[in-house]
């Protein structure tokens, strides 16, 4: 997500339809492909009970994950080594996921908790992704607005595990703080497909890293919806 983390625009640029149609495909297979480490990352974490850490340390973790293979993947971005570290990303991201799920799953529907998420994941990715699609002006002025929303959340959330603020007691500030989240990636999910289509983005492999951030945050924040308004307990 180079966009969405290092620059708040992407520059367009004059690209052939046939060019922009293999970017979409190819970007499209590498996301669906991304899922399968993804998922066995999130069922070893989750099998083998990983003590995967919580609270300020565990965003340094993954908030360092997230940036460092970014970087990686952009310094491979031309070469099938930027296909293979996309890959190792994503198996990391289902580790650091694993710890939720194993949380969503001690209620008694965690299991409709996690196919819920996954479906209204599908569903928004669809919507979005068909939406960005059919806009064939560039929406690079919007990539502002997102770029200081995300960073926003991302500074709530930093201020809430450093000084300790017990968010599972003020239900409203987790409620606030997921909800941007959702909204701000359900529209990157339309702003990155868009930028495909109207020439921003022409590298699908930096694409594909986009896109699964994107799809990444809105499943994330799905689940912790759910689990705060839908998780029933024993």
């Amino acid at each position: 997500m180079e966009n969405q983390m290092n620059s708040p625009v992407s520059l367009g640029g004059s690209v052939s339809a046939t060019e922009t149609n293999r970017v979409l495909r190819n970007t499209f297979l590498l996301l669906a492909l991304s899922m399968i480490p993804t998922v066995a990352g999130a069922w070893l974490g989750v099998a083998l009970k990983l003590p995967i850490p919580g609270g300020f340390i565990g965003f340094a973790i993954f908030f360092a994950g997230v940036m460092g293979f970014q970087f990686a993947i952009h310094r491979f971005r031309d070469s099938s080594i930027g296909v293979v570290i996309l890959l190792v990303f994503t198996f990391f991201m289902g580790l650091m996921l694993s710890r939720m799920l194993g949380s969503v799953m001690n209620f008694k529907n965690g299991s409709s908790l996690i196919m819920m998420a996954f479906g209204g994941t599908a569903a928004i990715l669809t919507g979005m992704a068909m939406t960005g699609m059919m806009i064939k002006s560039s929406l690079t002025g919007m990539g502002k607005f997102l770029y200081i929303g995300m960073w926003s959340a991302v500074v709530l959330g930093v201020i809430a595990l450093v000084f300790q603020i017990p968010m599972l007691q003020i239900p409203m500030l987790m409620i606030a703080i997921t909800g941007l989240v959702l909204v701000i990636f359900s529209l990157y999910i339309m702003y990155d497909v868009n930028q495909i289509v109207t020439g921003g983005e022409t590298n699908y492999i930096i694409a594909a890293t986009q896109l699964y951030i994107d799809v990444f945050s809105v499943f994330q924040s799905l689940l912790a919806l759910l689990g705060i308004f839908g998780g029933e307990k024993d």
